[in-house]
């Protein structure tokens, strides 16, 4: 969306043309749909700019929920932007933290500032792009304690604030298709400045769930987050926003509710033990966090492999922090033989998950040439480092 766009949708005319469009669904005849805006008087690029922003306002429904409706978006802003469920956590930080005045530095469509403006904390949201500024301003009108700029990073006051809070830039310049950033070296703001910053007041900073252990500076607690099984980012909070005696933390939010392990550091992990009844899939967040080993002392289990993430023990044990599977079955880990092995089962849809092996399921999954109804779930990985092939069902 370019700023002509932006103009045409933030008209009068514009905004109730795209409230009264029918919730988007994929499929549907788009051109029958332009043509009946076409005939009814709209101007080309005012359709394009409401049927654009309803196809992301039915995107962004998986993390702004019922808000999406109300909310505009860029394309790479909704990319990036914090999923609701997880700026309410970020946002109660500050208010435990009793520090009212946050600067949101790269506030991207608002999403965080959202968040702390519905608690009454006095937000100023910031970012470097006119658009993407200007649609953060249409997010925020409904809250009173927030206002907008659009302003370099390099050019924000903290004396101005009790906080920072900063979600860099980590994809290409613009408003569209634009790519992940690969090097956290070109990231805006600089972590160096943020970094620096953060020895002087209270900060936090969003990062990719995937971002460099080894570039995690040693006073800040980094604390990984998933959703719904899904990892999503990696916070790093300094100062008031850190947690005493924590700094390794998994934060794991589902359905059912919130769950977390935390640790002082990387918990070393426990010894390879033999293939019991029972196997386990840490989550995502606990593996990036390097708590295996808490997770498995608290489990009374036991690696599957060194340096894999699989436990196994004799006993289930119910845990939020990784998914149980049964051992049905140990296979033969020989293509050929898992194949006669797999039709002997009358297996004709397989689950096929890998870890500490060289195999790409999708292809394995045609060349294994199945057939029957039964189903099942293949783990393919190493145990005491001997590659194996499991027949497993989750419990």
């Amino acid at each position: 969306m370019d700023r002509a766009e932006l103009v045409e949708l933030l008209s009068p005319e514009g905004l109730r043309l795209l409230d009264s469009l029918p919730p988007y669904e994929a499929g549907a005849d788009v051109v029958r749909t332009v043509s009946a805006l076409r005939k009814a008087g709209h101007s080309p690029a005012l359709v394009n700019a409401v049927l654009y922003q309803s196809r992301l306002r039915a995107k962004a429904t998986a993390k702004f929920g019922d808000f999406a409706s109300r909310m505009l978006f860029t394309e790479a802003g909704l990319e990036q932007a914090t999923r609701l469920r997880v700026a309410a956590l970020h946002a109660g930080r500050f208010v435990e933290a009793k520090l009212a005045r946050v600067a949101d530095v790269g506030c991207g469509i608002g999403g965080d500032a959202m968040a702390m403006a519905a608690m009454e904390l006095t937000v100023t949201a910031i970012d470097i792009d006119e658009v993407t500024a200007t649609v953060a301003s249409f997010n925020l009108a409904p809250f009173p304690t927030a206002s907008v700029l659009c302003a370099d990073a390099a050019g924000v006051d903290p004396a101005e604030y009790d906080a920072l809070w900063f979600d860099p830039a980590r994809r290409t310049a613009g408003h569209g298709n634009t790519s992940r950033l690969t090097r956290a070296e070109d990231y805006s703001p600089h972590l160096d400045d943020v970094y620096a910053l953060a020895e002087r007041m209270p900060v936090g900073v969003k990062l990719g769930p995937g971002h460099d252990r080894e570039q995690i500076p040693e006073t800040a607690e980094a604390q990984w987050v998933s959703v719904d099984g899904k990892l999503v980012e990696m916070g790093l909070w300094f100062g008031a926003l850190a947690r005493p005696g924590i700094r390794r933390a998994a934060l794991l939010l589902t359905r059912d509710g919130v769950a977390e392990l935390t640790a002082p550091a990387d918990s070393e992990d426990v010894p390879v033990g033999e293939l019991g009844e029972y196997l386990y899939e840490p989550d995502g967040a606990i593996i990036r966090a390097r708590l295996i080993g808490d997770l498995a002392r608290s489990m009374d289990a036991l690696m599957l492999s060194e340096g894999l993430a699989y436990l196994t023990s004799a006993t289930l044990t119910e845990t939020p922090f990784a998914t149980a599977f049964r051992v049905v079955e140990v296979l033969p880990a020989d293509e050929k033989k898992l194949r006669i092995a797999l039709a002997e089962r009358r297996i004709g849809t397989l689950e096929i998950k890998k870890r500490g092996v060289d195999v790409d399921p999708a292809t394995l999954r045609t060349r294994l040439k199945l057939k029957g109804p039964e189903s099942g779930t293949l783990v393919l990985t190493r145990a005491a480092g001997h590659k194996v092939a499991l027949l497993v069902e989750r419990v």
